[in-house]
């Protein structure tokens, strides 16, 4: 399962859930890009519940999509990542090494409160 809520202007919230196949991520990816769009300067919300890798299929797919979604993710600057598998946690947090002017960061799915928390706060004004 894939689903994305615009929650505003400025933020996505997405939850994942069991592994999906090259259909499920087709349709996940077109309804990620149409709700990203015209978002600036965002924040998402990545919510991983019972989460599988998904099917080679579905990779395929995914990678056919990169340049749309290298185009999306830059668009955001902040993404926090709520899973109960801390290998997810680190994988996510790496990912921000590889993707300029992307902070991750994660968190317990129990500490939802401290990601939005964190999410809303904006940098020291120099």
């Amino acid at each position: 399962m894939f689903k994305v809520t615009r929650v505003d202007d400025k933020r996505l919230d997405i939850e994942m859930s069991g592994k999906l196949d090259a259909e499920q991520m087709r349709v996940a990816l077109d309804e990620l890009l149409e709700k990203s769009a015209g978002i600036e300067n965002g924040l998402m919300l990545y919510d991983l519940v019972d989460y599988h890798l998904p099917s080679l299929g579905a990779i395929a797919v995914e990678l056919s999509h990169l340049p749309a979604l290298f185009g999306m993710i830059r668009r955001f600057h902040k993404a926090a990542v709520l899973t109960d598998r801390s290998w997810i946690g680190k994988v996510g947090e790496l990912k921000s090494e590889f993707l300029p002017g992307l902070e991750i960061r994660a968190f317990t799915r129990e500490q939802r409160n401290e990601a939005e928390a964190w999410l809303e706060k904006q940098p020291p004004i120099l």
